[in-house]
């Protein structure tokens, strides 16, 4: 069975509106391209998978795509919710919103954590490329699974390296087809993934 598409943190969600369509404009952009390219979409077993997040401001508070979204083809407002704050040693996720946020958020938190500059993160999926990128980009431990506090734990030691900070890319080992990219936009972000599946030979 596909080890996808569950939270595995404990989640703090206040419940609250949608935020404004401007906020979420940008973010769903490139969501959409993501959605468009099936880097972020959906299993025929309707599990969905890849997400999406721009930081807000100077901190690490976050907006991100929610929990189950990725096989809806068009997002709105009601599917973004705001992070707040994480706990790695609690494994413990505090959102604001209309919906959950994402089981992938404390993998998108620590990056932005680990990389003050980083103002976008993409975690999307595509078996061809995450087999073609294993060991050539920093990748994370191969027992550290999606959502989980030893993923989050993985993910601080390979951002240690000039390479992942340079190339804005990795993969994760335990989690097949996941691939994570940022940047200090969300294009750029997209960009990198983009240019990396147009290389595959």
């Amino acid at each position: 069975m596909m080890d996808e598409g569950y939270i595995k943190f404990d989640a703090e969600w206040q419940e609250a509106p949608a935020l404004p369509g401007k906020q979420i404009e940008e973010l769903n952009f490139w969501r959409q391209e993501m959605y468009r390219h099936h880097l972020i979409g959906g299993y025929d077993n309707g599990i969905g998978f890849g997400n999406i997040s721009q930081r807000t401001g100077t901190g690490d508070t976050f907006i991100i795509s929610g929990s189950a979204t990725g096989l809806i083809e068009q997002l709105s407002a009601v599917h973004f919710t705001t992070v707040t704050g994480f706990d790695i040693e609690k494994n413990k996720v505090w959102c604001r919103g209309p919906i959950i946020a994402s089981s992938e958020t404390m993998s998108h938190a620590v990056v932005y954590q680990q990389c003050p500059d980083v103002r976008g993160v993409i975690h999307a999926h595509h078996l061809p490329l995450w087999e073609y990128l294993l060991g050539r980009v920093p990748t994370t431990d191969e027992k550290a699974t999606y959502g989980t506090p030893e993923m989050a734990r993985s993910i601080i030691d390979i951002s240690q390296k000039k390479q992942f900070r340079k190339e804005k890319i990795f993969v994760m080992k335990g989690h097949p087809e996941g691939i994570f990219v940022f940047g200090e936009t969300l294009r750029k972000a997209a960009e990198t993934l983009l240019s990396w599946v147009n290389r595959l030979p």
